[in-house]
C-alpha cells in the first residue's frame, strides 16, 4: 500500500496500485496542467453557485432549511408551486518503469474541446478536465442536500470504522470529507486520474487504479465500509465489481452504491411531454449500451447485490427536483441546484458517445444536448430525478478468504 504521509503532513499523495504490491507516491500538484476550455455560460452559474454557498457557509441559519435531516421521499408526492418564476442561477522511490507510468497517466487526450483520461484511454467515456470537476463539485453537494448532510446512508457511524475505500472517487471531496468526519479511519480514495487535490488530512490516500480490472489489496487488506458514487457509464461488469467488493470487506463490513438514474419523472404526468429530453435520455441509454457500459443501472443494483451475497439490503430513493416548481422551500432549493447539475451532466455524460458511438457529428450531438437544455428551461414540465443510495452488509458468520469465494 506505500507509506502513511508523515503525522501532521497535510500534503494527500497520489500512487498506483500494481500487482506486484510495488506502490509509488508523489505530489498531485504535479498534475496541475489543465487544458483550455471554451467558456460557457452554464459554467459562469455553476462557479456563480459554488461562490453563493460559501457566502452561505458563514451564515448557518439560512441553511437550515435544506440541511435538516432527510429520509428516502420516493412515495411522497412533491407539490407544485403554482407561483413559482424559476431562473438558473448557479512515492516510495521510483523505478524507471514508474516514473514512465506517473507521465503516462498525465498524457491526456483531448477531443471535442474536452479533456479525457489517459490511464485506460478510451475505456471511459467522460472528460476529467477542470470544467468536469467543478461539475462533479456541485454534484457532491447535491448528494449531501438530498441526505440532509450526511455522506453514507449505510449504518456505519456508531461502528468506529477503521479501513474505508472510495471506488472512483474523481476530485475526492466525498474522501476528504470522510477523513474529517471519521479521524480514526483510513481513507483511500481510487480513481483514473489523479485529479485529486494537493492536500489532504494525513489519514487520506488517493490512487491511480482500475475498479474494473482485478482488485490488487492483499486478503488482509479489507475495509469496514466501501463507497461508490456515479460508476453508471464507466462499468462493464457491475456483478463481478460487486462481488469483489464483497470479498475486500471485512464481515459484518458494508458496501454502499450512491447512482441517479437517466430518466425523468414527474408525478402529475407532465414529463411525458418532454420529448426533447426524453430523446436525449434514450440515446443515452441506447449509446452506453452499445459501448458496453450501460447508464440504466441504478434500479438493478439492489438486485445485484443481493445475487452476490450481501445481507440486509437497503434501496433508498429519493426523488431530487429540477428546477424551483416545487412548493416545499427545501425542494425549491434542491431543485434549482439540481437544475444546473443536469445542465452542466448533459455534455460531459453525452459528448464522447454521441460522436464514438453512435457516429453523431459534433454539431448533432450538441442539437440533442442544446434541445435537451431548452426543454429544462421550461416552467410547464415538473421534473425529477430518482437518486438510488444502495448499501449491503457482508454477513458477519461469512469469514471466507477472498480465494475460497472466487
Amino acid at each position: 500500500m506505500g507509506d502513511f504521509p508523515v503525522p501532521g503532513c497535510r500534503i494527500s499523495h497520489c500512487g498506483v496500485r500494481q500487482k506486484n504490491k510495488t506502490s509509488f507516491h508523489f505530489p498531485s500538484s504535479t498534475f496541475s496542467l489543465q487544458a483550455k476550455k471554451k467558456k460557457k455560460n452554464s459554467l459562469f452559474f455553476s462557479r456563480t453557485l459554488f461562490l453563493f454557498l460559501s457566502l452561505l457557509s458563514f451564515f448557518p441559519i439560512s441553511l437550515s432549511p435544506y440541511l435538516v435531516m432527510s429520509q428516502p421521499n420516493l412515495n411522497e408526492r412533491i407539490q407544485v408551486d403554482t407561483s413559482d418564476d424559476d431562473s438558473l442561477f448557479e512515492i516510495q522511490t521510483l523505478s524507471a518503469s514508474n516514473l514512465s507510468f506517473a507521465s503516462s497517466v498525465r498524457d491526456y487526450s483531448y477531443e471535442n474541446g474536452r479533456r479525457y483520461h489517459a490511464y485506460r484511454n478510451g475505456q471511459y467515456p467522460f472528460p476529467n478536465d477542470q470544467e468536469e470537476q467543478d461539475r462533479l463539485a456541485l454534484t457532491h453537494h447535491l448528494f449531501k442536500l438530498l441526505t440532509g448532510g450526511d455522506l453514507h446512508r449505510a449504518p456505519i457511524s456508531n461502528s468506529n470504522p477503521r479501513r474505508i475505500l472510495d471506488i472512483g472517487t474523481g476530485p475526492g471531496e466525498w474522501a476528504l470529507e470522510m477523513a474529517e468526519d471519521y479521524p480514526q479511519a483510513d481513507i483511500i480514495g481510487t480513481d483514473l486520474s489523479p485529479i485529486q487535490p494537493n492536500w489532504a488530512p494525513p489519514n487520506c490516500r488517493f490512487f491511480i487504479d482500475d475498479a474494473e480490472s482485478d482488485w490488487t489489496f492483499s486478503p488482509g487488506e479489507t475495509f469496514d465500509y466501501i463507497h461508490a458514487r456515479t460508476l453508471a457509464g464507466g462499468i462493464e461488469d457491475w456483478p463481478k465489481l460487486l462481488k469483489q467488493a464483497y470479498q475486500h470487506l471485512k464481515p459484518g463490513g458494508w458496501f454502499e452504491a450512491q447512482e441517479f438514474e437517466n430518466l425523468v419523472w414527474s408525478d402529475d404526468g407532465t414529463h411525458e411531454n418532454a420529448a426533447a429530453i426524453n430523446s436525449w435520455a434514450e440515446l443515452l441509454t441506447q449509446s452506453s449500451k452499445k459501448f458496453g457500459k450501460p447508464m440504466d443501472v441504478a434500479p438493478k443494483i439492489s438486485r445485484w447485490m443481493t445475487e452476490q451475497g450481501f445481507a440486509n439490503v437497503t434501496d433508498d430513493i429519493y426523488k431530487s427536483p429540477i428546477g424551483g416548481w416545487a412548493k416545499n422551500r427545501r425542494y425549491k432549493e434542491i431543485g434549482r441546484i439540481g437544475k444546473v447539475s443536469i445542465m452542466e451532466t448533459i455534455e460531459p455524460y453525452s459528448l464522447a458517445l454521441f460522436t464514438r458511438v453512435l457516429g453523431l457529428s459534433y454539431q448533432g450531438a450538441q442539437e440533442h444536448m442544446e434541445n435537451a437544455r431548452a426543454e429544462l428551461m421550461s416552467h410547464s414540465h415538473h421534473l425529477y430525478v430518482r437518486f438510488h443510495f444502495v448499501y449491503g452488509q457482508r454477513p458477519f458468520d461469512d469469514s471466507s478468504t477472498d480465494s475460497e469465494a472466487s
